[in-house]
């Protein structure tokens, strides 16, 4: 039989251990010319109910773009639910600890896009407030076993300050990717973050001061590594990543020029793209380069996950 030399040449892409403690929603997409203002009624152009949820796009960002990946979380017993967990064992992704809740519905996530494929988002949390610090006594194989653990704040705080904590005591490369934000974190979080990636908005939040360009984003960065955080990537969006790394001066990294369809999940493709290249020993440095990347053919395609591309995809 003959070789495909040009695939046999290349080299095998190392497969790290993810997991991700977090959110799972239903998101219900509608697209319109402009985000409504207060109390306004717009006519939308079409409809779209698409799998999402802040920890469920980072675990199939992480699975598609080369980790092995478990999911920590909570559905509904719902037809919702059925949906998302079936989602994520079609992406491979371990759902043993993705538990179903008795009381409360699947979280939903209400999106409007614009034409500036711009988004304003309502999270309704439903069983996503039931992940709570047990569910991580229950299932704390799934952190023993992985490489780097991705959090978020659409779950309980409480639950991911354990999340958080249990990791570094695990000896874990621990991602926090702080939203939604609304002001700062607690002060004895930031000891338990490696990398700390909140995007220009989560940044200004979190710091209270402004994060809308590449200079202002290194000073809110600057003013986060002052508070204790160990390593910040303030996104950027289409302006690309401001990494402050090991202690060194703020970096600005260019994202690649595309055209933008729709930004939804772009943020959560580049948290798991680049969490899938730390769990496989990459740099972070390498790592924000093939994130930047992903987050880029993210935006090119309408939905959550549905956007989110495949390792195969950053290859060729």
């Amino acid at each position: 039989m003959a070789i495909d030399e040009s695939r046999a040449s290349r080299p095998a892409v190392a497969r790290g251990r993810v997991a991700v403690v977090g959110s799972l929603n239903m998101d219900l997409v509608v697209r319109a010319p402009r985000l409504p203002n207060p109390g306004e009624t717009l006519a939308g152009s079409a409809f779209a109910q698409v799998p999402g949820g802040k920890g469920g796009n980072q675990a199939v960002a992480a699975a598609r773009l080369g980790a092995q990946v478990a999911m920590v979380g909570r559905v509904g017993a719902d037809s919702n639910g059925e949906v998302l967990r079936a989602g994520l064992v079609a992406e491979g992704i371990d759902c043993g600890a993705l538990e179903t809740s008795s009381s409360a519905p699947t979280g939903v996530a209400l999106i409007v896009v614009d034409d500036a494929s711009q988004n304003a988002i309502v999270i309704v949390a439903g069983s996503n407030g039931e992940v709570t610090p047990e569910t991580l006594v229950r299932h704390g194989a799934v952190l023993g076993e992985a490489d780097v653990v991705v959090c978020q704040l659409e779950t309980p705080t409480d639950t991911v300050a354990a999340a958080l904590a249990a990791a570094r005591r695990l000896g874990k490369i621990t991602v926090l990717n702080p939203a939604p934000a609304t002001g700062p974190l607690p002060a004895h979080w930031l000891p338990l973050v490696d990398y700390l990636v909140p995007n220009e908005h989560e940044a200004a939040a979190l710091t209270g001061l402004a994060a809308s360009t590449p200079e202002d984003a290194a000073r809110a960065a600057l003013a986060l590594r002052e508070a204790g955080a160990r390593n910040v990537l303030v996104t950027l969006g289409a302006q690309g990543v401001c990494a402050l790394l090991d202690g060194a001066a703020p970096t600005h990294l260019g994202a690649p020029r595309v055209s933008a369809v729709d930004t939804t999940a772009a943020g959560d493709t580049f948290i798991g793209a680049f969490a899938a290249r730390l769990a496989a020993g990459e740099s972070a440095q390498d790592a924000i380069a093939f994130a930047l990347r992903a987050a880029s053919i993210s935006v090119t395609r309408s939905g959550a996950q549905p956007s989110i591309p495949r390792l195969a995809e950053l290859q060729g």
